[in-house]
């Protein structure tokens, strides 16, 4: 196996064992590293139209589309031999949008539940990620120690119902939006909600903007690695909106260190949370002004914490071996793509 990178791009410092790391900044750099014919190629990113034309001539392109086709069009997707996705709403928006060879299964993910030690202290870091291309950025980074962190160098959790963010701050979340209509229902509750996650400028300052009716009952704790020790120290999850979440891995992280999760109902998050079982589902709050989320705040608060690792069934769908089985019977339906 051969993996081709941008040599910018640190994730796949994860690789494969065995697996052969090639850097590749331009198209036909790309072009020029395959074999002339008949190779394999996975694309999990996406490709300009002329790159994904001619490596569908010369090879069996297969695409992986991570993220929702929400008000995109598959541009690119059309070249490839075969497209797959990871959750069954995905598969939905693609056949909505005409791409036609399409898995018909979800890859759906495995949770990482090998990051970081359960017992380790979570400590407090910068809700900011900077980019050091911009000149801004440079200079607020170089004042971080004067904002953004939570007042407490160490988490510990506070009395009362405690919901946790446990995420990137990025747009796809939409947590602004998300919390422009929970903040004058949680202002009304005793309820403490801890974010532990970093994102862009904007996105921060947006999301602290939304939540300024509820800010004394918020910390921000930066993005932690160790999430084993983060879960355990939220009475629920909850998650962002969901039209533009492919998946969310971090709903399925919870369930399986016993976290359940809040979500709106639609999205992925009706594959992935068993409602009333590892999590509870409710109406949208852009619907309905969070009206369902008032009932179900006020329900949760009268009532034992659930467990979701009493849902095996459900949660092995998410577990290493599943997901590996799905990969197995994907490889083997390429051929015939």
């Amino acid at each position: 196996m051969t993996l081709y990178v941008h040599p910018d791009n640190p994730f796949w410092r994860l690789r494969p064992d065995g697996a052969e790391i090639v850097p590749v900044r331009k198209d036909a750099d790309l072009i020029a590293c395959l074999p002339g014919t008949g190779a394999l190629v996975f694309a999990h990113t996406k490709l300009g139209e002329p790159l994904a034309t001619e490596l569908a001539r010369r090879h069996r392109l297969v695409g992986f589309a991570h993220l929702p086709l929400h008000q995109r069009q598959p541009d690119w997707l059309q070249q490839c031999a075969l497209v797959v996705t990871v959750s069954q709403y995905c598969i939905g928006l693609l056949k909505g949008a005409g791409v036609e060879r399409l898995y018909p299964e979800p890859l759906y993910g495995a949770a990482d539940l090998a990051r970081g030690d359960a017992q380790a202290a979570v400590k407090a870091a910068s809700p900011y990620i900077w980019d050091r291309r911009k000149a801004r950025d440079r200079l607020l980074g170089s004042m971080q120690p004067l904002f953004g962190l939570a007042r407490e160098a160490e988490y510990a959790k506070r009395p009362g119902l405690t919901l946790g963010i446990v995420s990137l701050i990025v747009p796809i979340k939409q947590f602004p939006l998300l919390f422009s209509h929970l903040a004058p229902v949680l202002a009304r509750h005793a309820v403490n909600v801890e974010i532990f996650g970093a994102g862009g400028y904007a996105q921060v300052r947006d999301l602290k903007k939304a939540i300024a009716p509820i800010a004394a009952k918020v910390r921000f704790w930066g993005y932690q690695e160790n999430v084993a020790a983060v879960y355990p120290g939220i009475d629920y999850l909850l998650t962002g909106l969901p039209e533009k979440e492919a998946l969310g891995l971090n709903v399925l992280e919870a369930q399986l260190c016993g976290t359940p999760v809040l979500a709106p109902r639609g999205g992925p998050f009706v594959e992935t949370v068993l409602d009333g079982a590892t999590g509870f589902l409710y109406r949208d709050p852009r619907e309905d002004g969070a009206a369902d989320f008032t009932r179900l705040l006020d329900s949760i608060r009268n009532k034992p914490k659930l467990d979701p690792r009493g849902a095996s069934a459900h949660l092995e769908r998410f577990a290493y071996p599943a997901f590996a089985a799905r990969v197995r019977r994907l490889l083997e339906a390429i051929p015939q793509a």
